[in-house]
């Protein structure tokens, strides 16, 4: 087993970085995945056109990563479904622009000196 982390770069529009990475501040459910070790989410600097934030999920194995998506992809499902039921009026304004997932598996790894 090595551990892998997932990163998912969203694009945001300009001013709007700090809002959405707010929507990240309270843990949810995935802090509570089997094999899920830690989320970091960074916000890039110096942007010109928009706000760009990283969502880094480490996980034990890839294989945590993948069940915790398809449980994830079945909820939202059900989600979406019942907003269309219910469907009033305008939906609110989302301020991402785009998202990019990647995920990497850890060669290497170095820990502070006990």
């Amino acid at each position: 087993m090595s551990q892998m982390t997932a990163v998912n770069v969203i694009r945001v529009e300009k001013g709007k970085g700090s809002e959405v990475a707010e929507r990240f501040a309270k843990p949810k459910s995935v802090h509570t995945f089997p094999g899920f070790v830690r989320m970091e989410v960074w916000m890039k600097e110096n942007t010109e056109d928009h706000d760009e934030l990283h969502v880094c999920t480490t996980w034990e194995d890839e294989k945590y990563f993948t069940e915790w998506r398809e449980k994830r992809a079945i909820e939202k499902a059900k989600i979406r479904a019942e907003q269309e039921k219910n469907q009033t009026g305008t939906p609110p304004h989302n301020p991402i622009l785009s998202t990019e997932l990647s995920t990497y598996v850890t060669k290497v790894q170095h820990l502070p000196a006990e």
